[in-house]
């Protein structure tokens, strides 16, 4: 017998098959929402703090009416989480406008995670041009929002052509982020470089993570403007994000058959899998201790 899955909507948890939101929620009429997705291991949530310091100052910014605090929204996805019965898991917690006038609508959602194949980790991602820019004058950049349509469709193009992921430019002609990404690139001298938020991206709840583990490996981290034409002379490349934590990046398509760019060797690189095993040891040291109280 197949259990039902449960949902939070609006602080109480019911069965996915009753959750029901106003056809006037602003969320569903005109994407007015935000949301983060975490991961969990071993039934805790990883970096749950930062996600929803992110979430809430957004909401902010965009005076959404809630009276949730942190703590209620933490429980509210801890409790889902427990609900669904899962361990290792991606859980979703939307924040929707709700209908003008009203408090904002509160979604949490939680599905079992399965990650990417090993393969794909030991052979990297080969990503291509999206068709389309990064504004990076956008409204939008620092948050997370709901109005995801021009990521989703950079992502199925991309992946139509073979391709892992779809990577942006702006409108001066820089790298920003992936569709579902942050991207890093490794310097000849093994350091870092990451594109600047102020290129067009969302500053990545773990793009930060990493950023931060680097630099305690003592590792230089850099945030600077990176060229299409100068991504062939970095030695290494990887994309970061919530559920698949360090994805190591080996080529880039471009919008002709004969613009592939192959990032150093074409193979994962050792400080991209240093940096790797590092965030793993960081997930089991922090989930191990959330789990012993």
């Amino acid at each position: 017998m197949v259990t039902e899955e449960v949902v939070y909507l609006n602080g109480r948890l019911v069965p996915r098959s009753k959750a029901c939101i106003s056809p006037y929620d602003q969320g569903f009429l005109y994407g007015y929402g935000l949301f983060e997705t975490m991961r969990a291991y071993s039934g805790s949530i990883f970096l749950i703090n930062r996600h929803l310091e992110r979430l809430i100052k957004a909401a902010a910014q965009l005076e959404f009416d809630t009276v949730l605090t942190t703590d209620e929204l933490e429980n509210a996805c801890k409790e889902t989480l427990a609900a669904n019965k899962l361990e290792d898991a991606r859980v979703r917690l939307t924040m929707s406008k709700g209908e003008a006038g009203s408090e904002a609508t509160i979604l949490v959602t939680a599905l079992k995670y399965q990650p990417p194949p090993t393969g794909k980790y030991t052979g990297g991602y080969k990503a291509s041009l999206a068709t389309f820019q990064r504004r990076s004058d956008s409204l939008l950049i620092n948050m997370k929002a709901t109005s995801y349509m021009a990521n989703i469709i950079a992502r199925e193009q991309a992946e139509a052509t073979g391709s892992d992921e779809a990577l942006f430019l702006n409108e001066k002609g820089h790298l920003t982020e992936g569709a579902v990404s942050n991207l890093f690139l490794v310097t000849p001298s093994l350091n870092l470089v990451t594109p600047p938020v102020e290129s067009g991206l969302l500053p990545g709840i773990t793009r930060k993570f990493v950023m931060e583990l680097a630099r305690l490996q003592n590792i230089k981290v850099t945030e600077a403007d990176v060229s299409l034409d100068e991504l062939r002379y970095f030695r290494e490349a990887f994309l970061t994000n919530s559920l698949f934590e360090i994805m190591p990046l080996v080529a880039l398509e471009g919008r002709r058959g004969s613009d592939r760019i192959t990032i150093g060797s074409g193979k994962p690189g050792q400080l991209t899998k240093q940096l790797m095993a590092a965030y793993k040891e960081a997930v089991r040291r922090e989930t191990t201790s959330e789990a012993g109280g």
